[in-house]
């Protein structure tokens, strides 16, 4: 009879690389966030989405073509990466919406429900075994979420809609990118994505276009692209360095991140009961990503498996 033993994680350079790189990542989005909250109210919304396209989507192109070529445009299914990219686009479109109404701690908190919800829709549309204490875990994430939209509440308004279609599109968009990545190179999903995005809100600008003579405007507007580009990129380099199991209780710190630009640009400190909410969201998130990381941490070789 032997011994149960605990998962063994080495914290090898490569995996604190990816962790570093993911945190870095993640504070260039709530740095996003932040900015665009702040951007919106005096620049049209379609204005924001395409500038932060373009330049995520020139940038791109400038790093990846030399490194790749025209192999990176080679897809298997072209379809499906345009449909995936215009999920993305819609989902920023609507985060966008969001932060005009939503203080940035709150709506980053909300937004970290995604993948809580595609636990719940993996098991339903994909077929994937879904424990018991994943389902408490969802649970506790739609708590949380309650706790800061309230219903029936003053802080509750018909606006509340935005965030949570906003979840439910980034819920779709991450079972899109699950079900592609096992044959497309993420350097090409991301390629698609930029620029499908970029493409869509340049032919929206038509209805969407104003004036803007403030070139202090025009530079924090480059920021928002310039960190969305910087922050992908940090992305996608932070997970070929780790494994993924290994890189999701990390992705929380998002929300801490952006409670500190709320309250650095906007004064703003969440309530007792969204500081609840936020807590329990993050709590169930971190729950979630170290019960991945358990799972997936390959077993100690024993007398039984050893190889020989």
């Amino acid at each position: 009879m032997t011994t149960p033993r605990l998962p063994n994680i080495q914290a090898t350079p490569s995996a604190m690389a990816g962790i570093g790189l993911l945190m870095m990542a993640i504070a260039c989005f709530a740095f996003m966030d932040t900015l665009t909250k702040q951007v919106t109210l005096s620049v049209p919304v379609l204005m924001v989405i395409w500038a932060r396209y373009l330049i995520q989507a020139v940038v791109t192109t400038l790093f990846i073509l030399p490194k790749t070529g025209r192999t990176v445009l080679i897809t298997e299914r072209p379809l499906i990466q345009m449909v995936r990219g215009a999920l993305l686009m819609l989902t920023t479109l609507l985060a966008i919406v969001s932060l005009q109404f939503l203080p940035v701690g709150e709506f980053s908190a909300i937004v970290m429900t995604s993948p809580l919800l595609v636990t719940l829709l993996a098991a339903r549309l994909l077929g994937e075994h879904v424990s018991n204490l994943r389902i408490v875990l969802v649970c506790g994430g739609f708590a949380g979420t309650l706790m800061i939209v309230r219903p029936g509440s003053d802080a509750f308004s018909w606006v509340m809609v935005f965030p949570l279609l906003l979840v439910i599109t980034n819920a779709a968009f991450q079972l899109l990118t699950g079900k592609i990545a096992q044959t497309e190179k993420s350097m090409t999903t991301h390629f698609y994505s930029v620029w499908t995005g970029a493409v869509l809100t340049t032919l929206l600008l038509f209805w969407g276009w104003s004036a803007i003579d403030d070139m202090y405007l025009w530079f924090e507007i480059f920021l928002i692209g310039a960190a969305g580009a910087i922050g992908h990129f940090l992305l996608i380099v932070s997970f070929e360095k780790s494994p993924t199991a290994a890189l999701m209780p990390y992705m929380y710190a998002q929300i801490g991140f952006a409670m500190f630009g709320g309250w650095l640009l906007f004064d703003h400190i969440p309530d007792h009961w969204s500081m609840l909410g936020i807590g329990l969201i993050a709590l169930c998130g971190l729950a979630g990503g170290i019960l991945t990381l358990v799972e997936n941490t390959p077993k100690q070789a024993g007398a039984s498996d050893r190889a020989d």
